[in-house]
């Protein structure tokens, strides 16, 4: 009778196993860091670039609407002597336009505001910039009611600085901007990267338009 060879066919080991579990692991593990770095550092950088892209729309907004602008404010102690506000102000405000049927003036208000304190204390920007509007009638009162909203947030500092001349009329306003996105510091730490801070320094000077 003839018998067929029994084939002894051999496995992997616990050792072995455990071994390559735990390699496999490692590879993972070190894949998905890479993968979580590089989503990081393309968050900083799409953040950063759409931050900068409105800051600059702000500026050029700010600037047309400072150029076509006329009584302006606020004014100087002593326009004479002294014609630069010191120290910077807060705010401006100047009229927009003249309704010449009713005499209604639009006046507008650009105005550094402080930044919500839990955004603050959640690491964000300490200022925001607002656009206030107001239709003033001839007598002086308010119109209807106010439009405000912020303009621009993530704003690390911003700087009016109004040089006068004998009217007071205004010769020309400087805005100093700097906005960083502080809101994705703790994602730039964590990418490796730095949060780049923007800064923007324009002088408008106005058409004269109360000339």
């Amino acid at each position: 009778m003839n018998s067929t060879p029994t084939i002894s066919r051999r496995g992997f080991s616990i050792v072995e196993l455990l071994v390559a579990l735990s390699i496999t692991s490692m590879l993972l593990a070190g894949t998905l860091q890479a993968l979580q770095t590089s989503f990081n550092s393309y968050k900083v950088t799409t953040e950063s670039a759409s931050t900068h892209v409105v800051a600059r729309m702000v500026m050029h907004r700010v600037t047309a609407m400072v150029r076509t602008g006329t009584e302006f404010a606020p004014f100087p102690i002593n326009p004479i002597r002294n014609p630069e506000l010191i120290p910077d102000p807060a705010f401006i405000e100047f009229t927009s336009s003249v309704d010449a049927a009713t005499g209604n003036k639009e006046i507008t208000r650009l105005e550094r505001r402080d930044a919500p304190t839990e955004f603050v204390a959640a690491g964000g920007a300490p200022f925001e910039l607002w656009f206030v509007r107001t239709i003033i009638n001839t007598a002086g009162d308010q119109v209807g009611q106010q439009q405000q909203f912020p303009l621009l947030t993530d704003v690390q500092n911003i700087r009016f600085t109004l040089q006068y001349d004998v009217g007071p009329r205004l010769e020309r306003l400087t805005v100093d901007l700097t906005v960083r996105p502080q809101t994705l510091e703790d994602v730039a730490i964590a990418a490796g990267v730095d949060t780049p801070s923007f800064r923007f320094v324009t002088t408008v000077v106005p058409q004269r338009l109360d000339d």
